[in-house]
C-alpha cells in the first residue's frame, strides 16, 4: 500500500525557519533610529528616576501598605464604593495607624499613588499597578509615573476655593506655554514675567473662542456723562467683572501645585524648573513635533484605519506613523484601540496592532497580558511579552508550543492571502516549524483556525509544483469537509 500523498523530496521545505520569522518576512524589523537627545545638562535617567522615586516615596509606601494588608491573597484592595476608588475612613484610619501617618496625610498619598498608577481603580475596588511592580527595577516605570502625576498637577492640587471653574481652565491651558518658556529659559525666571506670558496666552485663548459679548450694546457715553460718573465715584467701588480671571492668584496657584509635584522650584519672586520638571517639558515637546511630523497623515484616524495606512508604508515609515498616532492621544486609550484592532477578522491588521505596541513599551504590559487567554491573540502576545522580558525577537519564538506557532504560520498565511502575492505566500512555507509539507498539513488541520480552508486553497494555487498543489488541495477539502 503506498500513501496517496507524494513523498517525493519536493515537498521537503527548502529551509526549515521557525514561524516568528514569518511577519518579519513580511515587514523587516527596521534598523532602530537614535533617540533625540535632550538637552544638554539634563541628568541621566537613573539619576532622574531616583528623584521621581523619592517624590513618590509617600505614594508608594500607601500602595504597598494597600497591597499587602488588604485582600493580598486575590490582588483587589478595598475602597470606598463611589466609583472613584477613594480610601474608606475605616481603611484610612487603619493605615494611619500602621504607617504611623494622618488620615489626611494617608488619602493624600493614595490619591496620587492614583494618579501615578501605582493604584489602578475599578469600580468601588483597586488593585496594584504594573509600575508599583516594576518600581525598583525599571526606571522607565518609575519615569512614567511621575510624567503621569506631572501631567495631573491641577488634578493632584484643585484650584483656589471661589474662584470661577473657567478661569482656572483657561489657567490650566495656559501653563504649557508657561512651562515651556521655563524649559527654554534654562534658569530662574521673574514670576511677573510669567505673569505677562499668561495673560497673553489666556488672551489668545479667548480670541480663538471667538468671545464676544451678546445682547444689545449701550451706546457709549457722552464726555460730559463719563465726567459726571468719574466725579460721583460711581466705578470706584465697582468689584470686578465675574468673567475678569483673577490671575495672579491662579497663577501663584499653579506655580505651587507643579512646585508640589517635583516639577520647578519657586523662591524670591522667581520660579525655575527642576531637572525633572525640565526633562519632563522636553519630552512633552518631542512628543508634539513628532505628532506634527506624521507622515502619512494617519494621526486623527481610528487605530485601524491608522493601521490599514500603514500597510502600504515601509517599515521605518510605519513605525515613525506609530508614534505620531500615539502622541496625540493617551496612553491608555490607544492601547485599548489597538488591541480592539487587533480582535478584528482582518489578520493583516492583527500583526501590524501588536507592531505598534512594540512601539508603545511597557505601559501596553498589562493590557497585553490580559489577552494571553484569547486563541486568536494568544500567539501574537506572548512574543510580545518575550520580547518586552528581554528575549532575542529572534528567539522569542521558542516561548510559543508548536499548536500556537502553527496557529500563527496560518494566521500570518492569511494575511498575506488577503493582502500580499503570490511568490510571498510560497516563500511563507519557509516559515512554518514543520519539515515536511505533510507533516505541516497535519498540523494545520488539527489547530482549527478559522481560515485554514481559504489558506490552503490559496496555497495550492499558488504553488507551482503540481505535486505539493494537489496534495494542499486535498486537505483543503478534507477541512472543509470534515474527512479524514
Amino acid at each position: 500500500m503506498t500513501s496517496r500523498i507524494p513523498r517525493d523530496s519536493r515537498l521537503r521545505l527548502v529551509r526549515p525557519r521557525p514561524l516568528a520569522a514569518a511577519p518579519r518576512a513580511m515587514t523587516p524589523r527596521p534598523s532602530r533610529r537614535p533617540a533625540p537627545r535632550p538637552p544638554e545638562g539634563t541628568p541621566a535617567p537613573a539619576e532622574l528616576a531616583r528623584t521621581a522615586r523619592a517624590q513618590l516615596a509617600g505614594a508608594v509606601r500607601v500602595a504597598r501598605w494597600a497591597d499587602a494588608a488588604l485582600n493580598p491573597g486575590r490582588g483587589r484592595i478595598g475602597a470606598a464604593p463611589d466609583d472613584k476608588g477613594t480610601l474608606s475612613d475605616a481603611t484610612a484610619l487603619r493605615a494611619a495607624g500602621e504607617l504611623g501617618l494622618t488620615p489626611a496625610q494617608v488619602r493624600a498619598d493614595w490619591d496620587t499613588a492614583r494618579l501615578a498608577g501605582l493604584i489602578e481603580v475599578h469600580g468601588d475596588s483597586a488593585r496594584p499597578g504594573w509600575r508599583l511592580r516594576a518600581w525598583d527595577r525599571d526606571d522607565s516605570a518609575v519615569l512614567r509615573g511621575w510624567v503621569a502625576l506631572f501631567d495631573a498637577w491641577s488634578i493632584a492640587h484643585p484650584g483656589p476655593d471661589g474662584r470661577e471653574p473657567a478661569a482656572v481652565a483657561e489657567v490650566v491651558s495656559a501653563m504649557p506655554q508657561v512651562l515651556s518658556f521655563l524649559q527654554l529659559s534654562a534658569g530662574p525666571v521673574p514670576v511677573e514675567q510669567l505673569l505677562d506670558l499668561l495673560e497673553q496666552r489666556v488672551t489668545e485663548l479667548r480670541t480663538e473662542r471667538c468671545e464676544v459679548p451678546y445682547g444689545p450694546r449701550a451706546e457709549p457715553a457722552s464726555a460730559d456723562e463719563a465726567a459726571a460718573a468719574a466725579g460721583t465715584g460711581g466705578g470706584a467701588d465697582a468689584e470686578p467683572g465675574a468673567d475678569e480671571a483673577p490671575l495672579p492668584v491662579l497663577l501663584d496657584w499653579a506655580l505651587g501645585a507643579l512646585a508640589a509635584v517635583g516639577a520647578l522650584t519657586c523662591a524670591d519672586g522667581h520660579a525655575e524648573l527642576t531637572p525633572l520638571g525640565s526633562w519632563a517639558v522636553w519630552v512633552k515637546l518631542e512628543q508634539i513635533c513628532v505628532a506634527a511630523q506624521s507622515p502619512a497623515g494617519n494621526i486623527e484616524q481610528s487605530a485601524e484605519d491608522m493601521l490599514r495606512g500603514c500597510a502600504r508604508l515601509r517599515p521605518n515609515a510605519a513605525r515613525a506613523e506609530y508614534r505620531a498616532w500615539l502622541a496625540a492621544r493617551p496612553v491608555g486609550s490607544a492601547v485599548t484601540e489597538l488591541i480592539e484592532a487587533a480582535r478584528g477578522e482582518d489578520a493583516l491588521l492583527r500583526g501590524l496592532a501588536f507592531e505598534a505596541l512594540r512601539v508603545v513599551g511597557a505601559p501596553a504590559e498589562p493590557d497585553v497580558r490580559a489577552v494571553v487567554t484569547e486563541t486568536p491573540l494568544r500567539p501574537y502576545a506572548l512574543l510580545w511579552l518575550a520580547e518586552h522580558d528581554g528575549h532575542d525577537p529572534e528567539d522569542a519564538h521558542e516561548v510559543l508550543t508548536r499548536e500556537e506557532a502553527t496557529w500563527l504560520w496560518v494566521d500570518t498565511a492569511a494575511a498575506v492571502a488577503d493582502h500580499g502575492e503570490a511568490p510571498l505566500l510560497v516563500r511563507h512555507l519557509e516559515a512554518a516549524v514543520q519539515p515536511t509539507v505533510p507533516a505541516l498539513l497535519e498540523e494545520v488541520r488539527a489547530v482549527g483556525h478559522p481560515r485554514t480552508v481559504q489558506v490552503l486553497v490559496a496555497l495550492a494555487a499558488a504553488h507551482p509544483d503540481p505535486a505539493l498543489a494537489k496534495a494542499v488541495r486535498r486537505a483543503a477539502f478534507q477541512v472543509h469537509t470534515g474527512g479524514s
